[in-house]
């Protein structure tokens, strides 16, 4: 701690002790005022509870000797008289307003002044209640009031009264001793330097740092003086002690002393000695503080160790080291040098040499020697540090030279050298340089356009293929911006530079956009793009792969307008179909009529075999009815528009139970409740009803049985319907499927209505399979879609 610092600190301690004596003055005067307050109050108490009795006339008689202010209150606190020092301290008159004491407490101390309150209730006084009050006049203010109750000749509570005395002045002295005290306090215990107090030879105080130091407790150390825990570091500062002592206003020495530690350590202490003297100029006590300064002595002690040590380590090191001084002798050198260079003298040899003399003896072993000799000269001319000048030798070896000028205080000192076998290195560097070339090739000649961008789309590096596609050379292009040597439409160009902002927040992505080359050739390019990242793991730019996808966005195109032909087309057959359909059925239904009239009219003219020919006649124009009907739904799946309704699958499932062909034989029922679906109502009443027809008359049990089930799929209904019928041969499985193929007696089967499940199935994204065994029966699955909006 210096001077300054430390007068800093005397007076600090000079300012608390007075401020102490004052307030320790101040207190004992105002306690004598209060004691005699409380006898007055003693001796007004009786006349008071007549006064009161006369609601308060001529009160102020009572305490009129009375210094300090006095009130005297009901039970509300309402103010029922109070003296002039009252009505000038607080700044009120209850003669000419209604006054409560309750209402001037600062609301900090309202709840402090309930308990009070209500202790003065219970116990009939309180003495020295310390309060915050707002008055009128001189706004926040300090009290301390003594109070007691006033009672009437029931004993019973009426009044109560109180000397209220202002302690402002008091607080903010105790307020100053505390600051000034806490002050102090902080920078003795927050203090990196040890500091105690010494009275009368023994430590009276030692802060926390002080005790850290030791190892003691600070209780512990008030045992000793400070002989016990040091003893001085030097003899010869021991007179300076004596000296201190002996010559008055002697106040202040500085000496370096061992400091011995709880545990058995020591520590070496600069210790500063500072005397403080009472007013008579004699030592009150002694405020010394201690520097630990035991790292600085071991850094000392270390230091030379270590100069030993890297005298060591630099003959041991793997690099060759060749020190010189200022005027270029060799000052160091170590093993490995002499190894480097084949040299028959020892490291410890070349010591005071001139370098010259050894640069003569090295150059012939290098390849080029005149630039060995050069490079020599311009480093030290320069006196610039210079890394990794590469040496080769004619034995075939590579040596990388460092070049570091020392300088004390900007002044040269030396040089120094330090020699590196890279042979190793050289070779792998010339082998990694041959794959980097051979992989370069690979990449400037592949089909893909690659491209390099910086973090300002500034082109970095491009291949062979990226110059064909924009019919540039390579070198109009580096350093330009990638999309300024290609024309981009507005569109293409906002989304460019979106895919660009994602690569640069680490995103990958591929996207297609179209560009015209400056020849005026439109092109349609794939881009795969992807970040690139600097050494600090921050992306740097990005690198994207270019695929001139033209002539497939040629076919893309080509392919699209055939769709629409073919949905054109599509359209044309279904309009065809329709009218087909109305064409045939017409003159289908006058053959109808007429065989009907033949039947009718010359039935007993006709022998068997001629009403049998006019029924066959009726027969195969009801099959020729169906096949027309069924060719007409066919061609009209997928052309309705499909409709979104809930459908109660068991309704129907019941619903067409009831409207085909089922013989009494047979029973249609659901496994188990089947669910609401959302879908077309007529679609899955066309795809049902087929299920179930098929299934019904293909029965030939006596107890024929049709079951409906359902299971979820997630995104699919996987409905089944299962009956024991003839069953279907293997062979028939994929078959049944395809248009006018069916199985048994064709006059039933139009052999569309499969054909017409598999297209429903088809149009609701589902699959259709069965599964069958020849005499058991036939189990039919189809999924349907469950989101009608993904159709």
């Amino acid at each position: 701690m210096d001077s300054k610092t430390q007068n800093i600190f005397e007076r600090t301690l000079q300012r608390e002790r007075m401020a102490r004596k004052a307030a320790e003055k101040l207190l004992e005067d105002k306690s004598k005022e209060l004691y005699d307050a409380l006898l007055h109050l003693k001796e007004a108490n009786g006349r008071l509870e007549s006064l009161l009795s006369k609601e308060g006339k001529n009160i102020e008689g009572a305490f009129v000797n009375l210094i300090d202010p006095y009130v005297v209150m009901d039970l509300t606190t309402k103010v029922i008289s109070m003296n002039t020092s009252a009505k000038e301290f607080l700044g009120y008159d209850n003669e000419e307003e209604d006054v409560y004491l309750s209402q001037i407490v600062h609301p900090e101390y309202l709840e402090y002044t309930n308990e009070s309150f209500t202790r003065l209730l219970h116990v009939g006084i309180i003495k020295n209640y310390n309060a915050k009050i707002v008055t009128r006049k001189y706004g926040e203010k300090y009290v301390n009031i003594n109070a007691s109750l006033i009672y009437n000749k029931n004993g019973t509570p009426i009044a109560a009264q109180g000397v209220i005395r202002d302690i402002t002045s008091e607080m903010e002295v105790k307020r100053l001793v505390e600051s000034q005290k806490k002050q102090l306090d902080l920078i003795v215990e927050n203090s990196s330097l040890g500091i105690m107090l010494i009275v009368k030879g023994k430590i009276a105080k030692a802060n926390d740092a002080f005790c850290q130091m030791l190892g003691y407790e600070e209780y512990e150390l008030k045992k000793f003086s400070l002989e016990d825990v040091s003893t001085i570091a030097d003899i010869s500062q021991y007179q300076a002690m004596l000296e201190m002592d002996a010559k008055p206003n002697s106040d202040h020495i500085t000496i370096t002393r061992i400091f011995h530690k709880k545990n058995g350590g020591q520590l070496f202490g600069k210790t500063s000695i500072t005397n403080v003297y009472n007013h008579n100029n004699e030592v009150e006590y002694n405020v010394v503080m201690v520097d630990d300064i035991t790292s600085e002595k071991v850094a000392n002690d270390k230091l030379a160790a270590s100069e030993s040590r890297m005298s060591t380590m630099i003959g041991n090191l793997q690099s060759g080291i060749l020190l010189e001084d200022a005027n270029r002798r060799l000052v160091m050198s170590n093993k490995r040098f002499t190894d480097f260079f084949d040299l028959e003298e020892k490291a410890s040899d070349l010591k005071g040499k001139k370098s010259i003399e050894l640069i003569d003896s090295l150059k012939e072993k290098h390849v080029d020697s005149d630039t060995f000799l050069k490079l020599i000269e311009q480093r030290v001319h320069k006196k610039e540090v210079a890394i990794a000048d590469e040496l080769e030798l004619k034995d075939g070896r590579y040596f990388s030279r460092d070049y570091i000028p020392l300088f004390t205080e900007d002044e040269l000192t030396g040089h120094l050298w330090v020699y590196t076998d890279i042979t190793l290195q050289k070779h792998y560097r010339r082998n990694l340089e041959q794959q980097q070339e051979k992989y370069s090739n690979i990449i400037a000649n592949m089909n893909l356009g690659l491209v390099e961008i910086d973090r300002n789309r500034n082109v970095l590096f491009v291949n062979n293929r990226f110059c064909d596609m924009v019919d540039q050379k390579e070198e109009n292009i580096i350093g330009e911006r990638v999309f300024d040597i290609v024309k981009v439409d507005q569109e293409n160009t906002n989304l460019i530079n979106q895919q660009l902002e994602s690569r640069f927040k680490g995103e990958s992505d591929s996207y297609q956009i179209k560009v015209s080359t400056q020849k005026g050739a439109k092109k349609y390019w794939l881009i795969s793009g992807a970040p690139t990242y600097n050494d600090l793991g921050k992306v740097a730019g990005s690198i994207g792969v270019y695929l001139d996808v033209t002539e497939q966005h040629a076919l893309e195109v080509q392919k699209e307008k055939l769709l629409r032909e073919l949905e054109q087309s599509n359209q044309g057959l279904q309009e065809y179909a329709h009218i087909v359909s109305h064409d045939l059925k017409s003159p289908l239904r006058s053959v109808s009529a007429l065989a009907d009239w033949m039947l009718t009219d010359y039935k007993d003219k006709l022998d068997d075999n001629g009403v049998y020919n006019l029924k066959m006649i009726q027969e195969k124009i009801e099959g020729m009815d169906k096949l027309i009907g069924g060719i007409l739904k066919y061609s009209m799946v997928n052309r309705n528009k499909l409709e979104e309704v809930k459908i109660d699958m068991n309704s129907l499932v019941k619903e067409i139970s009831e409207i085909i062909y089922c013989p009494d034989n047979v029973k249609v029922k659901t496994a188990h409740p089947l669910p609401i679906i959302k879908a077309d109502k007529t679609m899955m009443h066309q795809l049902f009803q087929n299920f179930l027809s098929n299934a019904v008359v293909h029965i030939d049990k006596p107890d024929g049985l049709v079951e409906v089930g359902c299971v979820d799929s997630n995104t699919h209904w996987q409905f089944s319907v299962k009956d024991n019928g003839v069953g279907i041969p293997k062979e028939y499985h994929q078959k049944i499927f395809q248009i006018f193929q069916s199985i048994g007696n064709r006059e039933r089967s139009t052999g569309i209505g499969l054909s017409i499940v598999k297209k429903i199935i088809e149009r609701y994204r589902g699959k259709v399979w069965l599964e069958s065994e020849i005499g058991v029966g036939t189990t039919f699955y189809f999924t349907i879609i469950k989101d009608i909006d993904a159709i």
